[in-house]
């Protein structure tokens, strides 16, 4: 028995074959093998052909079932679908889409979002939406109303970026509270559809797909689907979640204290909330987690997003590192290096307007550097500190919303190979780190397995989760640890 899950990225579109009983990926690929196109037509746009997706689906499909040699979808149980967040398809009455989708990281809906804030009220939006409008799906619509309104009055459905894909596999328009929720559609105070919002931007409800639930069918693929794809008809989708939602998902994060987390080009903190509530000042993002409202709880995810992660690390290996260095060498020419650099600290945003420092530009900055000192292992590892350091900045915000932070999950990939990385992030938050080996489009078959009945629940579905690596604090260096971390602090706030 398989179960199949789908990753829809910006850069590409992987799939997953997971064997249900053993837990094991047996197969994957990813198209296309390059980055895939974003168009940018103007200064700050993006935006991605839907069709793009559909057909580099198709290619990784056949790919996984031809490496797992399955045929005919013979023993494929269910489907689960992961995708890049804040995306906005637009269709007509016939499921074709009107214009390019207006992806995550366009930002022409800025002053949309940034009206509206101010004209609805700060307090109102955040205690019903849990954010400000900002740049999400529905600022994004906005856009589209007002500057493409033939394109907009051909509209009968928007639709995520996953939810386009559900579509296409089994031709029923759908979406989750949790899609309705990161789009900025979604009332939290009232448990409905934000019906205030909409009317503001003058968008009718109806064109909001139907609402299902994250764990569920959700339709069943198309006969003349299955065969373009080589799958069973009939096969059901049981589960789609964001991308951030689902990286937690598929790291066992569903429950109040439990932090998923990544370290990339950009970082990602992702913690459950146990309890509605928002940062006043809007520095990281609430939405509905994948499990929330299941059995009355309250689930709901916090991202914080900091732009300047591993791209810090990178620049260092490029511009100051010696030249040749692998980043394995660089992790351990900064072990050689004490607990705080010697006094050197490192700001790491120099990769645009930060969000958690309430959309200020203070770029990339180092202090403290003593040149009888110094050298290239200090400021390696003051980088590597500095990034983490940031991501303790904004954990603190998430427990000032109630969310106490003891365990953090990660893949065992980018910064978290580090293990002066690993070890600072352990000993200045306080927390143990669990590594894991898997990803978006495996987590995405995982949740299919619970949608499907499959499994009767997270534990069982992530039972065979194969845990690397867990790092504890080391209580023996917390006071070095958090003198570093308030003299970084010190060079943040001033």
């Amino acid at each position: 028995m398989y179960l199949l899950g789908y990753d829809i990225g910006s850069s590409s579109v992987k799939a997953s074959l997971v064997n249900a009983d053993t837990g094991k990926c047996v197969a994957s690929a990813f198209y296309p093998k390059t980055e895939a196109e974003i168009i940018a037509v103007k200064p700050g746009w993006a935006e991605q052909d839907p069709q793009n997706w559909w057909s580099n689906l198709k290619l990784a499909t056949h790919a996984v079932l031809q490496a797992a040699g399955i045929h005919g979808g013979e023993g494929v149980e269910a489907i689960g679908i992961s995708y890049q967040m804040h995306g906005l398809v637009c269709v007509d009455e016939y499921g074709q889409v009107l214009r390019p989708a207006i992806i995550w990281c366009d930002s022409r809906a800025v002053p949309y979002g940034q009206r509206a804030f101010e004209a609805l009220g700060e307090e109102r939006c955040l205690s019903h939406l849990l954010n400000s409008p900002g740049n999400f799906t529905a600022s994004k619509l906005a856009w589209v109303r007002e500057n493409e309104p033939d394109t907009f009055a051909r509209i009968d459905k928007i639709m995520l970026p996953g939810d386009y894909i559900a579509m296409r596999l089994t031709g029923r328009v759908c979406t989750t509270v949790s899609g309705l929720s990161e789009g900025m559609f979604w009332d939290f105070k009232e448990n409905r559809v934000a019906d205030f919002l909409l009317q503001y931007y003058g968008i009718d409800a109806s064109l909001l797909p139907e609402v299902v639930p994250t764990f569920a069918e959700q339709g069943r693929v198309e006969a003349s689907v299955a065969a373009e794809l080589g799958l069973k008809p009939g096969t059901p989708v049981t589960y789609r979640a964001g991308d951030q939602p689902n990286n937690a998902l598929s790291l066992n994060v569903f429950n109040p204290g439990e932090i998923a987390s990544t370290a990339g080009t950009s970082g990602v903190v992702y913690g459950v909330n146990g309890q509605v509530a928002y940062d006043p000042k809007s520095r990281v993002n609430t939405f509905a987690h994948v499990n929330h409202g299941e059995d009355g709880q309250t689930r709901l995810g916090v991202l914080l997003c900091i732009n300047g992660t591993g791209i810090l690390n990178s620049w260092i290996r490029r511009t100051v590192a010696p030249e040749d260095i692998s980043y394995n060498d660089m992790n351990t020419l900064a072990a050689q290096v004490p607990i705080g650099s010697a006094g050197i600290s490192i700001l790491p945003f120099g990769n645009g307007a930060e969000r958690m420092l309430e959309n200020r530009e203070v770029g990339c900055s180092v202090h403290g550097v003593n040149f009888n000192l110094h050298g290239k292992a200090h400021l390696i590892r003051a980088a590597q500190e500095g990034i983490v350091f940031s991501f303790k900045y904004g954990i603190e915000i998430m427990e000032q919303m109630g969310i106490p932070v003891q365990k953090i999950h990660a893949g065992r990939a980018n910064m978290f190979l580090s293990p002066v990385f690993r070890q600072t992030l352990a000993g200045v938050t306080g927390a143990s780190i669990e590594l894991y080996d898997t990803d978006g489009s495996v987590g995405a078959a995982k949740g299919a397995g619970m949608g499907a009945g499959i499994y009767r629940n997270h534990d069982e579905a992530f039972a065979t989760l194969e845990k690397l690596d867990v790092i504890e604090p080391d209580i023996t260096h917390q006071q070095e640890y958090a003198d570093a971390y308030a003299r970084w602090k010190q060079c943040l706030e001033g």
